[in-house]
Order: structure tokens, then C-alpha cells, then sequence
């Protein structure tokens, strides 16, 4: 890549919407899994472009979406011990809880702190020895790797008063479990590029080896997308099904081995909780032995029972069943200053997109 300005071509762009136009004759719906995917589709006007019966949905592809409310409890009533510090990703911040918010607790006075790196909790347990710092670990595979990074130096330097919440999600095998439910119909799935970069394209291959269904790993420039949907559209069109890769500048077929390693050293996977996906076997990471003891859920806490808003269809939206607009708290009481669910809290959100690209654009 020379100059960003090569992913924007015009001309380009239109020579492969008239491609598209050509090609597609049947109404089909695509799943852009990333939420950053989501963002660029908006972003760039490419939903307009398309034809009507191309539908784009938004799948559960924003880490801070799919974290169930029990573990932002938990993190809430970590933090209200008195020897805790807790750190989080800027995001968590403001995501509703059952009853009330990280940026909650933060402003009664809990020891709470914003990382842009799971480096920074290491820093902070070594500047306050006398304090458990717990690290709320959310991400996908983009951001496992770092998290093991720190995991393992910090086990290395004896480091022993930091902990990790870990919440970590694996998506191949949520998107398993929504090919495999009844409620989903997906003709074509625009995968995530970064997460690509990462685990490669075997892990992904079961969607058209399995279900039959058309992916594309994808970037997130304007020309990436355009092509991205040209190359799903001419899959279908032709009743075909693979795993291609668009986003050959970043991703390998084999992924990223040493990143992959220094994941397979600190988690083994194990089932995991998704927000309106429920319970999905292997699709998390639990700390392997010997680094147990590192991990904040064995710190008792009184945690209350969870409970999400009666109102909210977050969980819906992330299965791509209903889109936001179809929420009967979307843009009313639930809007970015306001958040009744995760979706309007993260700029990868779908709910914050289509608030801020199609209801209020500014």
C-alpha cells in the first residue's frame, strides 16, 4: 500500500458497482461481521450504491457488544472493594450494567482507570503492590494477543497482584452458531480483516465447507468493500461457496503463527457467554495452568443478580434478526448521550452507526 488514496479510487469504484449491478439478479443478504465493517458501509455511502435487493445486515462482531451483562457486574463489584483497581478499555466505560456502570462507579469514587493497553494494568500493579489490579479483558482476536503478552510478562517478572477478567471472545464459532440457528438467514459473509490477520482463513473454512455459504475476508477501505460484496455477489450468482481472501495486503492464509502461539500459551479455549447468542462452546479463553491464580474470577464478590432492559433488542441485533431502527427504544430513550444497551455505546456498535450515519448524520 503507497498511498490510502489507492483504496479510494472513484473511477475504480464505479467500475465495480456496475460489475455488481451486472452480475446480481436475486435479493440476498449479507453479514458484515466486523463492527468496523459496519462503520465503513456507512462511512462511505457504499449502502446506497448497492442494489435495493442487496440487504446488509450487522452481525455480532463488536467485542463490547457481545459481553454479557454478568460480567460487567462482576466488574462493578470488583471495583467496589476496597483494595481493587480495576482497569478497562475506554468503551466499557459507559456500558449499562444491570443496574448502573463502570462510569458510575468511577464518578462515586471507585478506583477505576481508563488503559488504551493491557500494558498499562502491569504498570499500574507495579506501582501499587498493595492493591489486586484487575484488568477487564474484552476483545476479540485482534486483541488476544496483547492480553497474552501481558499475561505471560507479568507471570515472567513475579508479578502477583495482577488479575484478569477475562471476557475474550473467539468468533469462528459464533458465527457456527448462528448458521446453525433457525432464526439467521445469511447468503454471504464479509469477514473481519484484523481478525484474519491474526488466526488466517482455516478457521473460517466451515462456512463454505459446512453451511454452504460464500465469505470474503475483507479490509475496510472503500474499494476493500466494494470488491469485497462483488466477489460474494459473483459466489452466489454462481452457486458457489469459499473462503476468499480480498484483503491479501494484511492477511496470510496461515494467520499470524507467532501471535497465534503466544495465545495458545496463555488461554485454552473454553465455553463462553455471548450477549443474545447465549451460551456457545469454545468460543472463549480461560487462563491455562499455571497462571490460574491470575484470574479475577476466583476474588469474591458480591455480585447481584443479573438482569438486561426489558426494552432493549441488542441481543437481536447482534444475530442480525432485527436491525436498530426496529428497537422501540432506538433514538428515543436510548441514544449515544444515553445508553439503554451496549450497541449505542461502542463507535463499532451497530446501533451507534446507524444513529449517527442514517438517523442523525452529522
Amino acid at each position: 500500500m503507497k498511498f490510502i488514496d489507492e483504496f479510494r479510487n472513484k473511477e475504480i469504484a464505479q467500475g465495480l458497482i456496475r460489475r455488481i449491478f451486472e452480475i446480481s439478479t436475486r435479493p440476498i443478504q449479507l453479514m458484515e461481521v466486523c463492527g468496523t465493517h459496519t462503520v465503513s458501509f456507512f462511512r462511505y455511502g457504499i449502502r446506497e450504491m448497492l442494489p435495493k435487493h442487496i440487504r446488509l445486515l450487522s452481525g455480532p462482531g463488536c467485542p463490547v457488544c457481545v459481553t454479557p451483562n454478568r460480567d460487567i457486574d462482576l466488574a462493578i463489584a470488583l471495583s467496589r472493594q476496597k483494595d481493587v483497581l480495576l482497569a478497562t478499555f475506554g468503551d466499557m466505560m459507559r456500558v449499562p450494567g444491570s443496574t448502573s456502570s463502570l462510569q458510575k462507579e468511577k464518578a462515586e469514587g471507585r478506583n477505576i482507570r481508563m488503559v488504551y493497553s493491557p500494558l498499562e494494568a502491569l504498570r499500574m500493579a507495579k506501582e501499587n503492590s498493595g492493591k489486586k489490579v484487575v484488568f477487564l479483558a474484552v476483545g476479540f482476536e485482534t486483541t488476544s494477543p496483547a492480553i497474552s503478552l501481558t499475561l505471560l510478562q507479568a507471570y515472567n517478572e513475579g508479578i502477583r497482584n495482577l488479575y484478569f477478567l477475562n471476557s475474550q471472545k473467539r468468533v469462528p464459532p459464533a458465527l457456527r452458531a448462528l448458521l446453525q440457528s433457525e432464526k439467521v438467514q445469511i447468503d454471504g459473509f464479509v469477514l473481519p480483516g484484523h481478525v484474519c490477520a491474526v488466526i488466517g482463513r482455516e478457521p473460517f473454512q466451515f462456512i463454505a465447507r459446512v453451511f454452504k455459504r460464500p465469505a470474503v475476508i475483507t479490509g475496510f477501505e472503500p474499494l476493500d468493500l466494494l470488491q469485497a460484496v462483488w466477489m460474494l455477489v459473483n459466489q452466489i450468482e454462481k452457486e458457489q461457496a469459499f473462503v476468499e481472501i480480498q484483503y491479501t495486503r494484511v492477511v496470510r492464509d496461515e494467520g499470524n503463527p507467532v501471535a497465534v502461539s503466544k495465545m495458545d500459551q496463555a488461554f485454552q479455549q473454553d465455553g463462553a457467554l455471548w450477549r443474545g447468542l447465549g451460551w456457545i462452546p469454545e468460543s472463549g479463553c480461560r487462563l491455562k495452568y499455571p497462571f490460574s491464580s491470575m484470574d479475577a474470577r476466583q476474588i469474591d464478590a458480591d455480585v447481584e443478580p443479573s438482569r438486561e432492559h426489558p426494552g432493549c433488542l441488542c441481543g437481536e441485533i447482534l444475530q442480525a434478526v432485527r436491525t436498530p431502527p426496529e428497537c422501540p427504544l432506538f433514538n428515543t430513550v436510548c441514544h449515544p448521550d444515553h445508553p439503554v444497551g451496549p450497541c449505542m455505546v461502542s463507535i463499532e456498535g451497530a446501533c451507534f452507526t446507524y444513529f449517527k450515519y442514517e438517523q442523525n448524520p452529522y
